[in-house]
C-alpha cells in the first residue's frame, strides 16, 4: 500500500473512532440522560393510553389528563378532557379556570364555550347562570348551525326570566333540528309557564312522538292538559307512564289548583315574580318570535325544570 493510500485509511479510522467515543460518552453523560428522560416524559400519550385512562376512576383520569395537560397547556384536546375530568371529581372552579386559559388560545371553540356554560349553569345562582349565558351566547355566534348552542342559550334566559329571549332561542335550534326532544320540551314548558297552553301542547307532542322521549316528556304533555281542564286526556297521557292511582292523584291535584280562588285575600294577592336584570345581549341572529320559559321534569310534586 501507497503511503498515501495508509494515511488515508489511517484518517478514516481515526474519523470513525472519534464519532463512536463521542457517541458513547454522550450516552454515558449524566445531562445527555436527563436531557433523553425529559424529552420521553414531553411525549403525548399514545391513543391507547389515552383510550386506558378514560376508562379509568375519575380521579385517575384527572391526573393523567392533568400531566398530558401540563406537557402543552395550549391542546384543545388535553384541555377539555382534564376539564371535563375535573368536573367529575367536583373541582367546578379548577375546570373554569382550565378552560379560560384555553379560550385565549381558542376563543372561538364552542366546545370549551359550551362545557364553561354548562359548568357555570351547574351553580344555580344567578351571577353564574348569566356567565353561563355569555359562553352559550359566544357559542351559538362561533357555531351557528348548531342546535345545542341555541338551545343552551335559550335554558339561561329562560333561568334569567327572560323567556320572549329564551324561545327565540328555542326556535333558531328548532330551525337546525326540528325534533330535537330537549329543544321542544324546553321550548313547551317555556310556553307553559307564561301561559301559553296551546302552544305548549303543540310542542310537547312534538317531543312526545320522538323515539327517545322518557315518560318526564308525557308527564309534562298530561300537566299542560289537565291544566286544560281536560282531565281525561291527561288521564290517557299520563296512564302510559304512571300507575293508576297517582293518575287520579294528579287529577285531584290539579282539579283544586285551577278553581277559582274564593276569598278575597286569594284574589287580592299579586303574583310575585322574580324580575332578573341579566346582562346577556339578545342574539344578533335570534328570529322576533314569542318566547317564554322552559322545564324539564314534572313528577308528583310538579316541579318544572330546564334541561340542559
Amino acid at each position: 500500500m501507497s503511503s498515501a493510500k495508509t494515511s488515508l485509511a489511517l484518517l478514516a479510522f481515526a474519523l470513525a473512532a472519534s464519532t463512536a467515543a463521542c457517541a458513547s460518552s454522550g450516552k454515558n453523560d449524566p445531562n445527555f440522560a436527563a436531557m433523553k428522560a425529559m424529552e420521553e416524559a414531553m411525549k403525548p400519550a399514545s391513543a391507547e393510553e389515552r383510550a386506558a385512562a378514560n376508562r379509568a376512576d375519575p380521579l385517575t383520569r384527572a391526573n393523567f389528563w392533568g400531566k398530558e395537560n401540563a406537557k402543552d397547556p395550549e391542546d384543545l384536546v388535553t384541555a377539555l378532557e382534564f376539564a371535563r375530568a375535573l368536573r367529575e371529581i367536583g373541582s367546578q372552579d379548577r375546570a373554569v379556570d382550565v378552560l379560560s386559559r384555553t379560550l385565549i388560545v381558542h376563543p372561538k371553540s364552542a366546545d370549551v364555550l359550551m362545557l364553561l356554560g354548562r359548568i357555570h349553569m351547574s351553580k344555580g345562582d344567578t351571577d353564574s347562570i348569566n356567565a353561563a349565558g355569555m359562553a352559550f351566547y359566544r357559542a351559538a355566534e362561533a357555531e351557528p348551525g348548531r342546535a345545542e348552542t341555541w338551545a343552551a342559550l335559550g335554558t339561561a334566559y329562560d333561568r334569567l326570566e327572560r323567556h320572549n329571549l329564551a324561545q327565540a332561542s328555542y326556535a333558531k335550534a328548532l330551525e337546525i333540528e326540528p325534533y330535537r326532544t330537549t329543544t321542544l320540551t324546553n321550548y313547551g314548558l317555556s310556553l307553559l309557564l307564561t301561559g301559553d297552553l296551546a302552544g305548549a301542547e303543540q310542542k310537547l307532542r312534538l317531543a312526545a312522538a320522538n323515539v327517545d322521549a322518557g315518560s318526564r316528556v308525557t308527564e309534562n304533555l298530561a300537566l299542560v292538559l289537565g291544566l286544560q281542564g281536560r282531565f281525561e286526556e291527561m288521564k290517557k297521557v299520563s296512564g302510559a307512564a304512571a300507575p293508576s292511582q297517582i293518575v287520579e292523584q294528579n287529577v285531584a291535584l290539579l282539579q283544586g289548583l285551577i278553581k277559582p280562588a274564593r276569598s278575597w285575600d286569594a284574589l287580592a294577592e299579586p303574583a310575585r315574580l322574580t324580575d332578573a336584570s341579566p346582562s346577556i345581549d339578545p342574539p344578533a341572529a335570534a328570529p322576533a318570535a314569542r318566547i317564554e320559559d322552559s322545564a324539564d321534569s314534572v313528577p308528583e310534586k310538579r316541579t318544572l325544570r330546564l334541561r340542559n
